[in-house]
């Protein structure tokens, strides 16, 4: 069993470019407020600019201090990257079951899901839904016992039309006398590659590419 790791990557980065936002914000008060009492400060008694000299240094200190942790943070990111794509090759050939509940569909071709019970069900409904959210298929399911269970579509939308290649999710609502039960879906399928895609690692299993945390199982 594999337990997913949370990515921070993405925390950190937005930090960071919250502190750069808020200085830039900051800087550019402080600027016009220097400006605004050069303006107005008495000829015949000029202000003294030692207190400005040093709140100067004191930005020009967090400026570089921020730039610095922009820098740590692109290399632990490429580091970051790196052992997940190790760690991702070592998927490839293996047998894997994650939960994501978006599969890809080709012009001609089939879709398969599982689907768990958390107990056994009176009715469960499996819904299909294309990329924009819009239902193209939905039934009853045939086992209703507890467990895991094997799904596969035909392409076909309610009415028996073939629907077109593209991002396919399943999910499911189930229950049984006592209410409405756990149900979850998932892909399951054999490593042929991995890659990086905007910075996430993927696996390819079949048709379909899954992040590699969403991965719950391998064999």
């Amino acid at each position: 069993m594999v337990t997913s790791v949370p990515d921070t990557t993405s925390t950190t980065t937005t930090k960071t470019a919250a502190d750069a936002s808020k200085f830039s914000t900051d800087y550019t008060t402080f600027l016009n407020l220097l400006t605004a009492q050069i303006k107005n400060q008495d000829p015949l008694s000029p202000m003294d600019t030692t207190e400005w000299t040093n709140q100067l240094v004191q930005y020009s200190s967090v400026e570089q201090q921020i730039k610095a942790n922009g820098y740590l943070e692109t290399i632990a990111n490429a580091s970051g990257a790196a052992g997940s794509m190790t760690s991702a090759v070592g998927y490839i050939g293996k047998m894997i079951g994650t939960d994501e509940a978006t599969a890809t569909l080709t012009d001609g071709g089939s879709a398969t899901w599982n689907y768990n019970l958390g107990a056994a069900a009176t009715a469960a409904t499996l819904t299909i839904k294309d990329a924009n959210g819009n239902t193209v298929w939905s039934d009853s399911a045939d086992d209703l016992t507890a467990g895991t269970h094997s799904f596969a579509w035909d392409g076909k939308d309610s009415s028996g039309n073939a629907v077109g290649a593209g991002a396919y999710t399943l999910s499911i609502s189930a229950a049984n006398t006592s209410g409405s039960i756990d149900a979850s879906v998932g892909l399951t399928g054999t490593v042929t590659s991995a890659e990086t895609r905007d910075g996430t690692v993927v696996l390819k299993i079949g048709n379909s590419s899954v992040a590699l945390n969403s991965v719950t199982s391998v064999s």
